[in-house]
């Protein structure tokens, strides 16, 4: 019975961590394009999503994760001889492994925005965004499935998963980049030519 508040538990903590990764790069992006805005905005806009980004991290994103470890860590000792004897729970142990790096790398984005340096584009925390729901598409088909042949066609799925993200954000950049076209466009063909007189 007792395992079983375990395992909620456990559950609830990966929702949120994955909720808090997902929600601060979406952060690290709209604070990277708040630096394009004009001088009046940017100081605004760069503050306030500095704000968010802090509450987000250290109230749900790092609590998230160490519950997430603590609790996972718990469930994988009590019946550890069954669990370190299944092939997918190395794989999966091995995302986990990843999906930590990837929140250091988070941190490390953080800290650097918070200084005021913004090394990556818009565009290139777009595609890193879509690391994160890689990681929780294989770390779930692992867990349910819990079978090595089905991994095969989990990871083949998972790369062509990661296909169609990538295609999805190639054309989300397109499109965008002609609205902005767009809008010179009409902007500078609505501008009224000087009257001669």
């Amino acid at each position: 019975m007792a395992i079983s508040y375990v395992k909620a538990l456990h559950i609830i903590f990966v929702v949120c961590w994955f909720s808090a990764l997902f929600y601060m790069v979406r952060l690290f992006i709209y604070t990277t394009e708040a630096q394009s805005k004009d001088e009046v905005a940017k100081p605004i806009l760069t503050q306030q999503l500095l704000l968010m980004q802090k509450k987000l991290w250290y109230i749900i994103g790092w609590p998230a994760m160490v519950g997430t470890f603590i609790f996972g860590l718990w469930l994988l000792f009590v019946n550890i001889s069954y669990y370190l004897a299944q092939p997918w729970m190395w794989l999966k142990l091995i995302a986990v492994v990843f999906l930590a790096l990837y929140h250091i790398e988070c941190q490390r984005i953080y800290k650097q925005q918070t200084q005021g340096v913004f090394k990556r584009s818009s565009f290139k925390l777009r595609l890193f965004n879509e690391l994160a729901t890689l990681f929780l598409v294989a770390i779930v088909f692992l867990v349910v499935v819990k079978s090595s042949s089905g991994l095969v066609w989990g990871i083949l799925g998972l790369f062509g998963f990661a296909g169609v993200l990538m295609l999805a954000v190639s054309i989300y950049k397109k499109r965008r980049a002609q609205d902005v076209a767009a809008n010179i466009d009409s902007t500078t063909t609505n501008q009224t030519p000087p009257s001669i007189s």
